[in-house]
């Protein structure tokens, strides 16, 4: 399988030592009921900032490529493509793919946001969102990204891409949320990936129904037509009015 090697070199990122602390095991009561109130706080935070962004498609992919890499240049493609069919795209708000998706969504005109992660490294928020939010937590980032989606484009990435894919598969199988479309962009890039899936249908660890979830393609137009398939006809999307602001409590869009 051939793959483009041209990414960007990153370090990786030193651990949220709060974070890492809390899933090494029980903490004193005090202090695990405080990072509650913490991890209360940012999805407070996560539900004001996105509550008025309109109806989402999630881009997951690298944050290391580069622009005029092919996948940041079809994820580029793919934002603007969303972006044209109306709806907002959001993404994890920092470099390569995400960059790119949001870079096509705004260049199109449409609205592009971000669910940033806070790295003691700083990840600072890429230039092309038109709105973000600083999540300390990368399970609640996750969540957020999935909580405003009506659909999921996955370009190539590594273990945080898998991870994030994984998870709204498996929300869409045990219908903790509906039927949403999942697009994997790049078929080269994803074979292996398919092919055990493959190997999963034939132990029977899962059903070849729910490969329904899945498109495979190397097409934005494609993907689009899925799409447009899978959750605007399905769920009958349509513009809804605009949330009523209540200024007292500090709401703007």
């Amino acid at each position: 399988m051939e793959v483009e090697k041209k990414t960007e070199e990153v370090t990786l990122p030193k651990p949220n030592q709060e974070e890492k602390s809390f899933l090494e095991g029980p903490q004193s009561r005090i202090v695990d009921f405080i990072f509650l109130m913490k991890i209360i706080f940012e999805f407070i935070k996560g539900f004001r900032k996105l509550h008025f962004v309109g109806q989402c498609v999630t881009v997951f992919g690298s944050a290391r490529f580069k622009e005029g890499h092919k996948s940041y240049e079809l994820a580029r493609k793919m934002g603007g493509a969303l972006a044209n069919m109306g709806f907002t795209v959001i993404t994890g708000g920092g470099p390569g793919i995400m960059e790119a998706a949001n870079r096509g969504a705004k260049e199109a005109g449409g609205v592009s946001v971000g669910c940033n992660i806070v790295l003691p490294q700083e990840q600072r928020p890429n230039a092309y969102l038109d709105k973000w939010v600083n999540i300390r937590y990368f399970f609640v980032r996750k969540v957020l990204l999935t909580k405003y989606s009506y659909a999921f484009v996955v370009m190539p990435g590594g273990f945080g891409t898998m991870d994030e894919l994984f998870e709204a598969l498996t929300l869409i199988q045990t219908n903790f949320i509906k039927r949403f479309p999942v697009v994997l962009m790049d078929i080269n890039f994803h074979k292996q990936l398919c092919e055990h899936f493959d190997v999963m249908i034939a132990s029977g660890t899962i059903l070849e129904e729910d490969m329904k979830l899945l498109l495979f393609t190397d097409s934005v137009e494609e993907a689009i037509a899925h799409i447009e398939k899978n959750a605007v006809e399905q769920f009958h999307l349509k513009r809804k009015k605009p949330i009523q602001l209540f200024s007292w409590l500090g709401e703007r869009r």
